[in-house]
């Protein structure tokens, strides 16, 4: 089935209103909610009266926990956030062969750092190009590609995992 000018006129209406693509979809009868997205891309509609995601409810303040005084050998200790790791990003320039070519996607080699440097569609772009040992990168691009793991939360002495999801369930 058709756009007909009415059909449009009633899908701008109804997308201002704020339904959502799959709700037009439903009342204009013959159309799939791919096409009404498509649709209101061409019209340039993007703009809505409401929106379409139910405000996200604020989460509750963690409150500090409390020894009792049934557990004397228990000792609180406090818990230390993990510090954030905080990568130095290296802004490196692809290297030039002494001719003054960089390294393309043609004449990538299994032992030069392929780390693309700039934007693919524009003709400036190239590869690192530095000596890359074992890996795909450079030492300098590998510090970035590969992460350490972060170190994983533990549980306080006693807590079971059971205990813990009735909490934060309790705690919705």
């Amino acid at each position: 089935m058709g756009w007909t000018d009415e059909r449009v006129e009633t899908l701008k209406k109804l997308w201002i209103e704020g339904l959502s693509a799959s709700q037009i979809a439903k009342q204009l009868t013959g159309v799939t909610r791919n096409a009404v997205i498509g649709k209101v891309h061409r019209l340039g509609l993007a703009g809505r009266a409401t929106p379409s995601r139910p405000a996200k409810r604020p989460r509750p303040v963690s409150r500090p926990r409390i020894a009792s005084s049934s557990s004397s050998t228990a000792v609180a200790r406090p818990r230390m956030a993990p510090a954030p790791y905080l990568a130095l990003v290296p802004h490196l320039e692809p290297l030039k062969a002494e001719d003054g070519s960089v390294t393309t996607v043609l004449t990538l080699s299994e032992d030069v750092c392929k780390w693309p440097i700039g934007d693919p569609s524009d003709a400036g772009f190239a590869f690192c190009g530095r000596s890359s040992g074992s890996g795909p990168y450079c030492q300098d691009h590998a510090s970035l590609a590969f992460q350490p793991q972060q170190p994983r939360k533990r549980r306080a002495y006693g807590e079971p995992d059971e205990l813990r999801r009735m909490m934060r369930l309790s705690a919705m």
